[in-house]
């Protein structure tokens, strides 16, 4: 039956379909702004025996047991998960990180020259001589541990992998921040070498310690920075905006700790 009153009705009911049809269509022909790109995860040997994130982007493996000259007793198997990794971000699907240390007379080992791996290093802090713990040696001791890392630790092909040094003041360093930076110099060195490069993860607090200021002749001076410390995916996030632990560097990853695990969020 008509009436005016089911006539203003019947009106008000195609408005509102033509509104939910709009929408609808509105959001068919505009395409979706990317979505944000998933978590990528770091795991090294805390993880052993652990049942590991599943879906990660991007993944970083710790190469040692925590100390310069050790080995992670589940490297092979954390290498073989990380190959799982869906990608979608900028980040390598896996990169590989090593502990890193200055011990000087205190460590297990120490250099006595500019030759290691059966190579004369060219040291750009002298000749590394007997008894001495000072700049040009621990250059040579940074080498030595990336050779180690790269040739020792069961790595297939290092040369195909981004290498993160990671910088704590849980290991043992120098007071000599000259003599400490020569030491990631040394590393750096060596990947260059085998045709890779390398990335510096550190706090800003514990870097500052450890190393300080970096010159621009640095090798260190434009490396890219990876910054624990968020508790959140979107504090991670920020950290992206923080300063890079080099003048002449960026951050290119941020890490945040959830459930248990450690998660990494691109910054590029």
């Amino acid at each position: 039956m008509f009436s005016p009153g089911s006539a203003s009705l019947t009106l008000r009911i195609r408005l509102v379909c033509s509104v939910v049809i709009a929408a609808v269509l509105l959001l068919v022909a505009v395409p979706a702004e990317a979505a944000t790109p998933g978590s990528g995860n770091d795991v090294s040997w805390p993880q052993c025996g652990k049942t590991l994130p599943k879906g990660q982007t991007f993944a970083i493996v710790g190469v040692n047991n925590g100390l310069a000259n050790t080995t992670n007793p589940c490297l092979a198997a954390e290498l073989t998960w990380a190959r799982t990794s869906k990608g979608g971000t900028a980040q390598p699907l896996v990169a590989l990180y090593a502990n890193t240390a200055n011990p000087g007379a205190a460590g297990s080992w120490w250099p006595t020259s500019n030759t290691y791996g059966g190579t004369a290093v060219s040291n750009p802090y002298g000749q590394c001589t007997s008894g001495s713990v000072d700049a040009a040696c621990s250059y040579m001791y940074g080498y030595a541990k990336a050779y180690d890392d790269a040739n020792s630790r069961g790595v297939s092909n290092p040369g195909s992998y981004t290498w993160w040094l990671d910088v704590e003041t849980g290991n043992s360093w120098s007071t000599d921040q000259t003599a400490n930076r020569a030491d990631l110099e040394g590393m750096v060195a060596y990947f260059a070498s085998i045709g890779t490069s390398a990335g510096l993860y550190s706090t800003a607090a514990q870097w500052n310690q450890i190393v300080g200021t970096v010159p621009s002749s640095s090798s260190l001076y434009t490396l890219g920075s990876w910054l624990p410390g968020a508790s959140s995916l979107a504090l991670a996030k920020r950290k992206c905006s923080n300063a890079p632990l080099t003048g002449g560097g960026k951050v290119t990853l941020t890490q945040y700790v959830s459930g248990g695990f450690d998660y990494d969020t691109s910054c590029v």
